[in-house]
């Protein structure tokens, strides 16, 4: 966030138009098109004006230009990766300073059934298209089995040489992190910048093209998604589903 609205590319003429896909059960759908250049621009009025008026008089252009191209983004790599779940727009500000209302960004999150760590993220702003996939919370007993495949002999490089390899490949890698070294390790341990991690994903960002407004988003996300398995399924691996009691909400 935060980029100024000039260094934004503004194509009218690359606008998302949904197509028809063909027929499902009997009912037409319709395919993801891009995300339409108008939807950016909400974005850039939200971040000016986060109050309910706004979004009470531009609420139209996020269904249509938000929320309906991400549905349809979704349900076109569900066969895929699964069911998505896409986020509420609306903030949470019962225990933030921060009491703007409204989320500047659309964010969908895939958590594939039965793998319990390692998911695949999907995000749209005013500046652009982001993708990643990996883990962003774990619980205590899911900290403890990451450091012990960490640690291990096998796992540990595997997740080293994978972190590299995404690393290489322009993925940002980022996760909450200790500052000193984590109870039952020193500083001389194999491994020891991932050990003091607590979460662990990595990241891509693209900003605004012609291409966001065309099925390409579609394509690059896609391949993100498949160039973050590896990694996925690492956590699925050696990490699992927490065994602790869920949190109760606030």
């Amino acid at each position: 966030m935060g980029a100024h609205a000039g260094h934004r590319r503004r194509t009218a003429a690359g606008a998302a138009l949904a197509h028809r896909a063909g027929r499902r059960g009997g009912r037409p759908t319709v395919s993801f098109a891009g995300f339409p250049d108008e939807g950016l621009v909400f974005y850039e009025g939200l971040e000016a004006d986060n109050s309910k008026t706004f979004w009470t008089t531009h609420k139209h252009d996020y269904e249509a230009h938000v929320r309906t191209p991400m549905l349809q983004l979704l349900e076109e790599l569900a066969p895929e990766f699964g069911t998505a779940k896409m986020f509420r727009p609306y903030r949470d500000v019962r225990f933030s300073h921060d009491k703007t209302p409204y989320k500047t960004h659309q964010g969908a999150v895939v958590n594939p059934e039965g793998r319990g760590a390692g998911a695949w993220y999907v995000q749209v702003d005013a500046d652009g298209l982001m993708v990643a996939g990996g883990c962003w919370r774990l619980e205590s007993d899911q900290i403890a089995r990451y450091r012990r495949a960490v640690a291990d002999a096998v796992q540990g490089p595997a997740l080293e040489a994978e972190v590299g390899r995404l690393r290489a490949a322009g993925w940002d890698i980022a996760g909450d992190r200790l500052v000193r070294v984590p109870a039952g390790h020193s500083a001389d341990d194999d491994r020891i910048d991932l050990l003091k991690h607590k979460a662990l994903h990595a990241s891509r960002r693209w900003t605004p093209e012609d291409w966001l407004h065309t099925r390409e988003a579609l394509d690059r996300v896609r391949r993100s998604w498949r160039d973050l398995e590896t990694l996925n399924a690492w956590f699925a691996d050696n990490v699992g589903a927490t065994t602790k009691e869920p949190r109760p909400r606030r």
